[in-house]
């Protein structure tokens, strides 16, 4: 299985993607709750984040990456504790993040 389409079949079903022509059409942008939500799924499946990237009113907001926390990809403490500075210091930002998923994971959701 691509790792797009997992992403769109496990970890962003149902969620609204905010990209509205910001980059390109393979970066998901979501609200703080829908996103959320996403944090919540990739912690499930072990995913690991390499960067947090919002944007406020379509426009980059700041970046915050895992080295920043001298955590691994794959701690759910970095990215948790991340998503709450953004949402202490902006509300109504729009959050896009750059994954780390393993092949052994796309292969055993490839397969029927």
């Amino acid at each position: 299985m691509e790792k797009s389409e997992f992403f769109e079949k496990n970890i962003f079903l149902d969620l609204k993607n905010h990209n509205e022509a910001f980059e390109t059409d393979s970066i998901f942008y979501f609200s703080e709750a829908d996103f959320e939500i996403v944090l919540a799924r990739i912690e499930k499946f072990g995913i690991g984040i390499y960067s947090m990237e919002p944007r406020l009113k379509g426009v980059a907001y700041e970046v915050k990456r895992n080295e920043d926390y001298r955590k691994k990809a794959t701690d759910p403490k970095w990215y948790k504790r991340a998503f709450l500075e953004f949402k202490k210091k902006e509300p109504k930002l729009q959050y896009s993040a750059t994954y780390k998923v393993s092949e052994k994971l796309l292969n055993r959701n490839g397969k029927a």
